[in-house]
């Protein structure tokens, strides 16, 4: 099945990823004098005010009735990390550099390719297991370097 350009999962990942480096470059600037803590609450206020009104006005909303049990705790669990993983990435822009902590920030990449094998069965062909150890290696020489 094809999928043009517009809603291609490509679209949305290189997105993200620009929102993600302009994340850790507002949160650096926006960390540096209030409590880590604090700033991820102020930034949660604001992601949580953002997505609600994408759900409100874009018509995605579903009572939490309909949701199955499962879709209920795996999102919990998510929560949870996403959480804990915003807590530690503002703690790590509040002592260190941001050009040095959102590398190894990226090392979740590395994470998820692992994850993703040993829990969800997926397969790496040898050049996407070569490009996981590329991106291991290139956070490591950026933290390091």
């Amino acid at each position: 099945m094809s999928q043009s350009w517009s809603t291609s999962w490509l679209l949305w990942a290189l997105l993200s990823a620009a929102f993600a480096a302009l994340t850790a470059i507002f949160a650096k600037v926006g960390v540096a004098h209030i409590h880590s803590d604090l700033a991820t609450l102020l930034r949660t206020v604001v992601i949580l005010a953002l997505v609600a009104a994408m759900v409100g006005f874009g018509g995605s909303w579903q009572a939490p009735g309909e949701i199955p049990a499962r879709t209920w705790i795996f999102l919990i669990l998510s929560g949870l990390a996403t959480g804990a993983s915003w807590l530690c990435y503002f703690r790590a822009l509040k002592l260190g550099d941001a050009a040095r902590v959102a590398p190894v920030d990226k090392l979740s990449v590395v994470l998820v390719a692992i994850f993703g094998v040993i829990f969800l069965g997926e397969r790496l062909s040898a050049l996407a297991t070569l490009g996981v150890v590329l991106i291991a290696a290139g956070a490591a020489l950026v933290a390091l370097g």
